[in-house]
């Protein structure tokens, strides 16, 4: 943790305004390592281990230094996941509250004419997957003239997903005149060359990992058959009696059938992999991330970049075969300070991944034996009582930001002629709200949106009812329920 504050950065009241709002105290080391130098404009390659705040290390500088008049998108973020990229948005959304910025996020799997519709509105920040954006690049749906900072999210992800080449693609399109910030927990050398080639005398930042990857994180291997891991499952997850846990497979077919399993068991549980439909993906996430149940099973789709507070165990129900897996699997726990356990399943002909495990992470992983039936029978009692209490609702700086801000629905947009100085000049002569009041404004050719934000919502709400906007009497209701 670094002992300045950030309001010791050359940041506007709106941005510290907002980071107050969700709690951020202190910068994380890597966000005091890159925060001042981009916003200087400077390149930089941050290899920095997953929890450590890489996000906010780059959606503070970048909502900082776009222009809210300017209705191009001024910064792009490329991510390797649907997930990472939604969590993105939200994030640049809450940083930029009070100061308006737009973000959209761009992805496979959703229509793509609603995407394109979406890309014709303002919008400051396009975070999107590298097959997505290139996909609007080729199509000519995404004007990317004014886009002054480009950010590589995991970079190894890219490369590993082999998205390398469209990332290199996406790079050419863009201006010259630019700052290039990459992120990424490991750094291989094919990524580190690539991103070189394309950026101006870059600064390399590394924070140290491996004295966190053993103080923070309890690491535990299991040597067994394939066909005991179930029952182990079960002995284990009694036994250690998590709050909160991701039980990570290597392919889908596993989720389905360890769901199904612990499941029938009367686990609190649910799976998520990449063959569901996104709004399935977003749900389940969602839920995990609200405590609504307390086991996850998922595919490497929730290894990356996703942001779950309080995560207390990850299981490895199939050992990773790539060590950067390992690191970013186990540091989904251990997070923000806090510690956890990273507990692994591995069959006895995998003991050559295991060792290269180690020597990746620099110590070894203790070997622990199966937990006896008396172990388990003892362990039972309290383990049933958990499974049966409701899990304790977690909050998080998206409900955070929630609770003062109200998003107001009005159905006419631009085939009415209404403008956005048309909502703000009328809102903020209501009584008791000002122009800071307004957040982000959204007109579509029915609909506009409107953000309410310091609680003054349901004021709002009930003067606009009848009140008109440039002479026209608008329908007007809550957008999104709270």
């Amino acid at each position: 943790m670094s002992e300045r504050g950030f309001t010791s950065y050359k940041l506007s009241d709106p941005i510290i305004r907002a980071l107050e709002s969700l709690g951020y105290e202190q910068p994380t080391e890597v966000q005091s390592k890159v925060i001042p130098h981009a916003l200087e404009n400077r390149d930089m390659a941050v290899k920095s281990h997953t929890g450590s705040g890489k996000t906010a290390a780059y959606g503070i500088p970048v909502c900082e230094m776009v222009d809210w008049e300017e209705n191009r998108p001024q910064a792009l973020i490329l991510t390797p996941t649907r997930e990472l990229a939604d969590q993105v948005k939200q994030d640049i959304m809450n940083i930029g509250k009070y100061k308006r910025i737009k973000a959209i996020a761009i992805y496979g799997k959703q229509p793509f004419e609603r995407q394109k519709d979406q890309l014709t509105y303002k919008n400051h920040v396009v975070v999107g997957t590298p097959g997505r954006v290139m996909d609007h690049i080729e199509k000519q749906t995404i004007d990317l003239e004014q886009v002054k900072i480009l950010v590589i999210d995991e970079a190894d992800e890219m490369l590993s997903m082999g998205f390398i080449e469209q990332v290199e693609k996406i790079i050419r399109e863009l201006p010259k005149h630019r700052m290039t910030l990459l992120f990424s927990a490991t750094l291989p050398k094919d990524v580190e060359s690539l991103c070189h080639r394309y950026m101006k005398q870059p600064m390399d930042i590394e924070i140290e990992t491996a004295g966190r990857t053993k103080s923070q994180i309890e690491h535990a291997l299991y040597t067994v058959k394939d066909e005991h891991k179930l029952k182990l499952l079960r002995d284990v997850t009694t036994v250690e009696n998590p709050d909160s846990c991701i039980i990570f497979c290597r392919t889908q077919v596993r989720v389905e059938v360890v769901f199904k399993e612990l499941n029938k068991h009367g686990y609190s549980c649910d799976g998520i992999h990449g063959g569901m439909e996104q709004d399935n993906r977003n749900e389940v996430m969602n839920a995990f991330k609200r405590g609504e149940f307390r086991y996850l099973i998922a595919t490497d789709v929730a290894a990356r970049g996703i942001d779950i507070d309080n995560i207390t165990h990850v299981f490895n129900y199939d050992l990773p075969l790539e060590n950067e897996s390992y690191v970013h699997r186990t540091g989904r726990t251990g997070r923000a300070g806090k510690t956890g356990k990273a507990i692994s399943f591995a069959t006895p002909n995998e003991e050559k991944f295991v060792i290269s495990i180690e020597g990746y992470i620099g110590h070894e992983i203790p070997r622990k034996s199966a937990p006896s039936k008396e172990e388990a029978e003892q362990a039972q009692y309290a383990f049933e009582k958990k499974m049966k209490a409701r899990p304790t609702p977690k909050t998080d700086k998206n409900s955070v930001m929630g609770n003062e801000i109200m998003k107001l629905y009005f159905n006419g947009g631009k085939k009415k002629k209404i403008r956005a100085v048309d909502f703000v000049g009328t809102i903020a002569k209501i009584e008791g709200v000002t122009a800071d009041d307004i957040g982000i404004i959204t007109i579509e050719d029915n609909a506009s949106y409107v953000d309410i934000l310091n609680g003054k919502g349901r004021l709002v709400l009930n003067t606009m009812r009848e009140t008109t906007v440039k002479g026209k009497l608008l329908k007007v209701q809550p957008a999104n329920k709270r």
